[in-house]
């Protein structure tokens, strides 16, 4: 989220990625502080993190040891600038080592719950916690000796200086991870930092988020028309509603059925979403252009490529019919997606880390697109958008549903999709969500892929008869964001009665298996 407007801007503060895997978690736990924030890579020159005007920066943990030759290292400026710094892990030698103290590669480490004892229960980050308690540690090297001026305030049995203060100059540091729930007064220790170290006001509510892109998108799109890509998803519903209060009727949202929908969802986003909105939509019957695009095509990355290349050529389109049926002297000029800050990371962009997979509305839009993207939802993660979807007066059946990826069943089938093969995911889908439904089970997951294994064949008997026919993987998957995910532990009872219907009234599908993994090391969907 980039607002435009300084004056109504949101306090930030810089989350530097040092390679954490708990990077995005931070940034989360600052904003449920109420607190805005933003990752940004370790590799960002110190003039440029300065430039964006930080409240405050927090140095994340990382894999690497401060003495290692190609450990990252951080510029001394930002010390030196004024500006209030918390160190973590990584971060928290870094700065020791920076400021003149002493990191020792000792080789005695600390891994899982640790005994944390507080020396000084009156300090900034520890007061109001006891003195003794139970810390995350992930580290090999250790602090031995503070730098000048700082107060060491914690400490364990292995390490001499666990956190360290400086309220003159604002500076922090600690060697456990507060972002992680087993740190018992982690977020507590959080909010001392931003509130009394920082100095910062809890501001940023889905309200003042609502607020600030209503300004931007006015500012960006000024008196031009823009179109929306609606997928009937919860983020491009809430980013449509969110452009259509800033611009109103210059606004059309264009709803591309591409034929990889699940069953019904497109008399569903025709009935509900216009009722709910009123917004003006326009529908696109695409499939068979999609499907032809995708003949004959495997590999996951080029499906989502393709899929992102014809959703641009089908808006493209759509624009020019836009502008027939309604002349005007203003140009549609904008295309508004729903793009989300986890879409954005996994494909390589805001945190300086490897792209895992081209999402279709980030790293698979063609070179040479014709319109200005506005994408109010690109700084935010899911849980956000669902708050600001209830702001905004969505009803509960859009803002609650479960996450469906743009690209659709295409990538949900592991091979060449086909019309033949959607048909078959199509009934084995709806029958696992009708099932979870029936059980009451709709919030207590965060949604339930279903894979279709197109290239692969097993054996199995049905009537007495030898089958060979196609498995169908469950992915149901619990998580806040889509950052990181565990496998849902469904009942068993449940389980059943979704296997059995699939097999019974699937033809051609056979098998019912249940994917396990959480992420990472999987994603949440399998191509």
């Amino acid at each position: 989220m980039a607002p435009t407007s300084s004056e109504n801007a949101p306090d930030t503060v810089l989350v530097v990625d040092f390679g954490a895997q708990y990077a995005q978690l931070i940034a989360r736990r600052v904003r449920e502080a109420r607190v805005y924030s933003e990752i940004v890579p370790s590799t960002m020159p110190a003039s440029e993190m300065l430039a964006k005007n930080p409240k405050a920066i927090i140095l994340s943990g990382g894999p690497s040891s401060v003495y290692a030759e190609d450990a990252p290292s951080l510029d001394r400026e930002i010390f030196e600038a004024g500006v209030p710094v918390l160190g973590i892990c990584y971060g928290f030698q870094l700065m020791a080592q920076a400021l003149g103290g002493t990191v020792d590669n000792t080789g005695s480490r600390e891994y899982g719950r640790t005994g944390l004892t507080v020396s000084k229960p009156a300090s900034t980050l520890f007061e109001g916690t006891p003195v003794e308690q139970q810390v995350w540690m992930s580290h090999g090297d250790a602090c031995s000796e503070a730098p000048a001026g700082f107060t060491v305030t914690a400490s364990t049995d292995e390490v001499p200086v666990a956190a360290f203060e400086n309220d003159e100059r604002k500076l922090y540091g600690i060697q456990h991870h507060p972002e992680v729930m087993h740190t018992t007064f982690g977020q507590q220790e959080l909010e001392h930092f931003l509130y009394r170290g920082a100095g910062l006001t809890p501001s940023w509510t889905t309200e003042s988020i609502v607020d600030e892109q209503v300004e931007a998108i006015r500012a960006q799109v000024g008196s031009r028309r823009a179109i929306c890509a609606l997928s009937g998803g919860v983020d491009s519903a809430v980013a449509a509603a969110l452009v259509q209060k800033a611009i109103g009727t210059q606004l059309t949202c264009v709803y591309v059925d591409h034929g990889l929908m699940r069953k019904g969802e497109t008399e569903q986003v025709e009935k509900d979403f216009v009722a709910a909105t009123g917004v003006q939509l326009k529908v696109v019957d695409a499939s068979e252009r999609f499907l032809g695009a995708l003949a004959g095509v495997s590999d996951p990355e080029q499906k989502r490529k393709i899929i992102g290349r014809e959703f641009i050529r089908v808006f493209e389109q759509a624009q020019a019919e836009i502008v027939a049926e309604a002349p005007s002297d203003e140009p549609v000029a904008f295309l508004v997606q729903g793009t989300l800050y986890p879409d954005v990371v996994e494909s390589g962009g805001g945190t300086g880390t490897a792209n895992i997979k081209s999402h279709h509305n980030v790293g698979g839009l063609p070179e040479d697109l014709e319109f200005e993207l506005v994408e109010p939802l690109r700084k935010l993660f899911k849980d956000e958008v669902r708050m600001v979807g209830q702001e905004l007066g969505l009803p509960a059946e859009i803002v609650q549903r479960q996450p469906f990826p743009g690209p659709g069943l295409g990538i949900r089938i592991i091979g060449e999709v086909t019309r033949e093969r959607l048909d078959l995911l199509r009934e084995a889908d709806a029958i696992a969500r009708e099932e979870l439904t029936a059980a009451g089970l709709d919030g207590d997951i965060w949604q339930c892929p279903v894979v279709l294994l197109a290239d692969v064949r097993s054996v199995g008997v049905q009537g007495d008869a030898r089958t060979y026919g196609h498995p169908v993987v469950l992915r149901p998957v619990s998580s806040e964001d889509a950052m990181t995910a565990d496998w849902s532990r469904l009942p068993y009872d449940v389980l059943g009665r979704i296997s059995t219907r699939i097999t019974n009234e699937v033809s051609e599908i056979n098998r019912v298996t249940l994917d396990v993994t959480s992420k990472p090391p999987g994603t949440i969907e399998w191509e």
